[in-house]
């Protein structure tokens, strides 16, 4: 039996190069990204490099009116607390449902948590992909397929909201870990209103310190202390 693979398009693997360039920091805020410069790069027709930038401007990354050069997003503290606004109110209403109806956390979710422990002495920006696949595995196992595609249409945003934050250093990857293993064991307990109010300390404190980062005016949420951590101390 012949085994089927799938090959990445030019297309695919150039917006790929260049999406990991936008949440790594090496393609800043604001930065420019013509066709011709996409093209030279990468050594392809312009018409490709075109598709690659389309790509990530659909994602939310790059941004750019009518016959303008496209530039890397530069979020604003209104920008941050609208997309945290968006997911919270997401997660929460999963995580009430997964705790009424006593689901077993997947397997996947928790080997995500066990990534950031083994990552997080590395690059910063190394927990971003297991950080994210932990949440995505949390929403899709609700079996749910609307309210999975309503996420991934904000994973990219979430995901410079969280390299912004790991860029800065603004969260310890310790207190990560230990509130996402303290949200699988309140959904598996059946405790979904608590798991809510977790979720909103893990997302709040995130937020407002970016805000803060930005230039706006954080809210007392980024002094929160780790009530999971506390817990472990008593």
């Amino acid at each position: 039996m012949v085994a089927r693979i799938t090959v990445a398009s030019v297309v695919d693997a150039i917006a790929d190069d260049l999406r990991s360039g936008v949440l790594s920091g090496e393609l800043g805020p604001g930065e420019s990204l013509t066709e011709a410069e996409v093209a030279g790069r990468y050594e392809v027709a312009r018409a490709t490099a075109k598709a690659a930038i389309e790509r990530l401007v659909a994602e939310s990354l790059l941004e750019r009116s009518t016959h303008k050069t496209a530039r890397v997003v530069r979020l604003g503290p209104d920008d941050v607390r609208d997309i945290y606004l968006s997911r919270s109110h997401l997660e929460a209403e999963v995580l009430r449902r997964l705790a009424r109806a006593r689901v077993v956390v997947p397997e996947e979710a928790r080997e995500a948590n066990a990534e950031i422990r083994r990552r997080w002495d590395g690059s910063s920006f190394d927990i971003i992909e297991p950080d994210m696949r932990f949440h995505t595995t949390m929403v899709d196992a609700a079996g749910n397929a609307r309210t999975s595609r309503m996420y991934r249409s904000l994973a990219s945003e979430v995901k410079l909201c969280m390299a912004q934050v790991q860029g800065r250093q603004l969260l310890s990857p310790a207190i990560i870990a230990a509130e996402h293993e303290r949200l699988v064991e309140l959904v598996e307990s059946g405790e979904g209103d608590a798991a809510a109010v977790l979720l909103e300390e893990h997302l709040a404190r995130a937020r407002e310190r970016l805000v803060g980062a930005l230039g706006g005016t954080p809210g007392p949420e980024a002094d929160l202390p780790c009530s999971v951590l506390a817990l472990s101390d008593d």
